[in-house]
């Protein structure tokens, strides 16, 4: 698969979410307290990801 979620713990031991594509990480999340709230921006991105609008600030 080109694209995945992983989650992961940083150094302070609080679990992030990243994406990748291509082995590249395109975003990484803030840290939170369980994995399950990390599962929970997953859960979130898939769902209004979609049809969030894009801002251009340039």
């Amino acid at each position: 698969m080109a694209h995945k979620f992983e989650i992961y713990k940083d150094k302070a031991g609080e679990y992030r979410v990243r994406f990748k594509y291509n082995s590249e990480t395109m975003f990484s999340t803030e840290g939170y307290a369980s994995k399950a709230s990390a599962q929970n921006a997953i859960d979130s991105i898939k769902k209004n990801g979609p049809d969030a609008e894009v801002e251009d600030n340039s």
